[in-house]
């Protein structure tokens, strides 16, 4: 593995991660990729947002309801027809998988992640 460029402060500072929640979470058949589209409330300041994110190791009852982290400042992207509006955080395992962070269930919807 490559060791990563290094950034200054002011350029990790501009990445805006959030506390949300998930709400919603729709099959996505037209990805390349298995993939879901998978709304998230970010808080009254922020709203809810939809991405699309190759989590299919988690079903959609296991994904309702949990807490997640959420990178919301990268503008929108479109995938299959579909606008992903943030970015879904998690750890990108050696099969490909992902495995989102955990957050506490009383960390606030909208905080920023420090």
């Amino acid at each position: 593995m490559e060791k990563p460029s290094t950034i200054d402060h002011d350029a990790f500072s501009a990445v805006d991660m959030r506390i949300g929640v998930v709400v919603e979470v729709c099959a996505f058949p037209e990805a390349r990729k298995p993939a879901w589209q998978i709304c998230v409330d970010f808080g009254s300041e922020f709203g809810r947002r939809w991405t699309s994110a190759q989590v299919t190791n988690y079903n959609e009852h296991e994904l309702v309801g949990r807490r997640v982290v959420g990178v919301i400042n990268l503008g929108t992207r479109r995938i299959a027809g579909f606008e992903s509006e943030f970015l879904l955080l998690g750890a990108v395992q050696e099969d490909g998988t992902v495995v989102l962070l955990d957050v506490h269930e009383s960390a606030e919807l909208g905080s920023p992640v420090a």
